[in-house]
């Protein structure tokens, strides 16, 4: 086991200060129909070189993690609409490229509104955590907020979310074996039945036990956020020990919240919510998992920085990485 952590940019500090931390291991936002990241979707000749510059720094790009469900131009594929097909097979080629130039894995989700947050809560010392409450009348989505560009032929039910999922993976997995990369889902963050008129889908247990059995692989695994697991009301640490056991794991959002209350909690700092992060790691390697332990959504703290070109408070990540590599010394 090991750990590692998210970047949008590689730039030098992202070089520099993760060699000088000892993290040898990088997961890149972005990825196949990112076109709301960058503009357009990167190429071959630009996932090689993002493999070839962390390669000759001694670092390892572990996946790429993001999305094409919350961009409009791929509304078909989670809709089941007429261009389905085509726009499938744009992605299908996408993540071919992104295969032959050495990425091992591609962590995406089934979130049409993305992730879904209230207003803050103030956590330990002032620091500032983020929030959900059903009940907010002040929610803000991290995909698109409505669904009025479907239009009414394509409203989404659960069925048919499912239909499209299972539609998606059986095209996907079976390129996915064949140029060697692994795919995974994300949980919906947060996991309610639904949010602004439209259903979600991954939201426990019984889901993601659907979902490995929609094509049984170890290509179809899941983009496991500790963090959302933990905000269902279900047992975290064996839903660790099923997909974990299974090989189902590709690698680990590690982060901490206030309770298994999907309709309310907040993120903690990783070392005070209510998930005991000890017994949790030791259950990933009781259940041979082998793979990457990741910082996640860490607190904003007093005068924290942007790491440049990348996410997240600065200080507050690099707490989360230091906690994270003393649990991972503590089980050798």
């Amino acid at each position: 086991m090991k750990n590692a952590w998210a970047v949008g940019n590689i730039t030098e500090e992202v070089i520099e200060t993760s060699k000088q931390l000892g993290v040898e291991n990088i997961i890149h936002y972005g990825g196949p129909g990112q076109i709301d990241w960058i503009g357009r979707g990167r190429t071959y000749e630009e996932y090689k070189e993002i493999v070839e510059t962390l390669k000759s720094n001694g670092l390892r790009l572990v996946s790429f993690e993001g999305s094409f469900v919350g961009t409009p131009y791929y509304w078909d594929v989670v809709t089941g609409g007429p261009k389905r097909d085509e726009l499938i097979e744009d992605l299908i080629s996408q993540i071919r490229d992104m295969a032959r130039a050495g990425v091992p894995a591609y962590g995406y989700n089934w979130m049409p509104l993305g992730w879904v947050r209230s207003d803050p809560k103030e956590i330990r010392g002032g620091a500032s955590g983020t929030a959900f409450d059903i009940r907010s009348e002040n929610l803000f989505y991290g995909g698109k907020k409505n669904i009025e560009s479907i239009g009414d032929e394509n409203k989404l039910t659960k069925e048919s979310m499912w239909q499209n999922l299972e539609y998606w993976i059986k095209a996907v997995t079976p390129v996915a074996e064949e140029e060697g990369i692994r795919l995974g889902i994300h949980p919906d963050d947060p996991p309610v039945d639904d949010l602004g008129g439209v259903p979600r889908i991954m939201t426990d247990f019984a889901a993601f036990k659907r979902l490995i059995e929609i094509y049984p692989s170890d290509h179809n695994a899941i983009e496991f956020c500790q963090g959302t697991f933990s905000e269902m009301d279900e047992d975290i640490y064996e839903m660790i020990e099923y997909f974990a056991s299974r090989n189902k794991v590709l690698y680990v959002h590690f982060r901490n919240v206030s309770g298994p209350t999907p309709d309310k909690f907040h993120e903690e700092f990783i070392n005070t919510g209510y998930v005991d992060m000890v017994k949790a790691m030791k259950t990933y390697k009781d259940a041979g998992y082998t793979g990457c332990f990741m910082d996640d959504h860490c607190p904003d703290i007093y005068n924290d920085e942007e790491f440049p070109g990348n996410l997240g408070g600065y200080r507050s990540r690099i707490f989360a990485q230091g906690y994270i590599q003393a649990l991972l010394d503590s089980m050798k």
